[in-house]
């Protein structure tokens, strides 16, 4: 079975096709600056990657740039699209209805349409993507695998907000939770790698990249998360600010005279690693501006580590403790020195780390980077979102088969 994957963002479309039986990625590449002046990338492997700069409209022409690279007659990985069994679209977020993968119908598009308010940023593109490979490819089956799905199982007690209640009730404002994907694949390799069920573990699971979350698995479930109601709470990310007190803001419009929405734009595109180092919102040149002695950068990366700390030792605590610590994507796979610091005195808790193994850990590999004897295990796992997405969707084609 060949699945294709497409994660639509506003001006970009990524996409890998699958091959299920193998396991294997036929091919991947993305579709950037869609209706500016457009980049198209196109990787195989063992094979000479494709760029090429052309236009793309919109999301309509970039899907019809990927089927046509995927079946060129001389770079193409299959002859023709019918070859494609299913599309699975990565949605952000499927609000309190859509509480797993599901077969994307008129009443589920619908319904993400109705979303969209809480959901702007993310939303309209995801949707864009999702009509044109419809109207591409009208034949097969679409299945949209949301990131707040694997929050369903949190309980009200972890995901209702001490505001009146009436406005969960009118608004549905409440902590959805985000990288969910990417949570539940870890979790899962985790128990993998430790030769155990994640249904007798305790996984805290660090997704660190320009966006970052933590999220605390129960037995197999998720029971509480660091980011929201929208992917802004939690820990400092690249530009977003994370967790603040509330009345910073209303104070802030106050002083400055600001919009709701020149707020809001503070607070998610110039807060963060950018806002306090004043440098970059990369950790790679915060980090460089630190070892020249620049003493915001230094500052930037103390807080985030400290943020990171502070959230996992509150997740052992709801959970009555934890058997391993993971961290995955860009920061947590790639920055053995943030690794350090988050897990440096914590051998109270029972996480103690090689420090050794830890600096010198390979990029794209699974790693215990634990040290011995360690009572918690510290894993460094690359996520793989993509490949669940994959997953999903195949599961959701044989199950309508079989009722078929």
């Amino acid at each position: 079975m060949k699945i294709l994957v497409v994660n639509a963002g506003s001006s970009s479309l990524k996409y890998q096709l699958f091959d299920m039986e193998t396991a294997s990625v036929l091919a991947r590449g993305n579709c950037e600056r869609i209706g500016i002046d457009g980049t198209l990338t196109y990787k195989r492997p063992c094979k000479e990657d494709i760029k090429k700069d052309l236009s793309i409209k919109d999301h309509r022409a970039a899907i019809g740039l990927v089927l046509s690279c995927l079946t060129d007659k001389d770079e193409g990985v299959i002859s023709d699209a019918s070859e494609i069994d299913a599309v699975g679209h990565r949605f952000a977020h499927g609000g309190e209805r859509l509480s797993e993968s599901a077969v994307l119908g008129e009443g589920e598009i619908e319904y993400l349409e109705s979303i969209v308010e809480i959901n702007p940023l993310h939303g309209p593109p995801a949707l864009a993507g999702l009509a044109a490979c419809k109207e591409a490819m009208p034949s097969v089956m679409h299945v949209g695998v949301f990131d707040t799905s694997y929050y369903s199982t949190v309980e009200k007690k972890a995901y209702i907000y001490p505001i009146p209640y009436e406005y969960y009730e009118k608004y549905k404002i409440r902590k959805y939770g985000f990288h969910g994907t990417s949570h539940r694949y870890v979790s899962r390799r985790a128990a993998e790698m430790l030769g155990r069920d994640t249904g007798e573990l305790k996984i805290i699971t660090c997704h660190l990249g320009n966006g970052s979350s933590i999220t605390a698995t129960k037995y197999g479930s998720a029971v509480d998360t660091s980011m929201g109601f929208t992917p802004q709470d939690g820990v400092p990310m690249g530009t977003r600010c994370g967790a603040v007190d509330p009345s910073v803001v209303t104070y802030l419009m106050k002083k400055e005279g600001l919009t709701p929405a020149e707020a809001d734009k503070i607070l998610t595109s110039k807060s963060g690693l950018l806002g306090i180092s004043g440098v970059s919102s990369d950790c790679r040149d915060i980090r460089a501006a630190k070892e020249k002695g620049d003493g915001r950068s230094a500052l930037a990366l103390e807080i985030l580590a400290h943020g990171i700390k502070k959230i996992i030792g509150s997740y052992i605590a709801e959970m009555n403790g934890a058997d391993a610590i993971v961290f995955t994507a860009g920061i947590g796979e790639n920055d053995g020195e943030m690794r350090e610091s988050v897990c440096s005195d914590m051998d109270f808790l029972g996480i103690k780390i090689n420090t050794d193994v830890n600096r010198n850990c390979p990029r794209g590999e699974d790693v215990d980077i634990s040290a011995e004897g360690s009572p918690v295990k510290t894993l460094v796992i690359p996520t793989n979102e993509e490949y669940m997405i994959a997953l999903d969707t195949q599961n959701l084609v044989i199950k309508n088969s079989e009722r078929k």
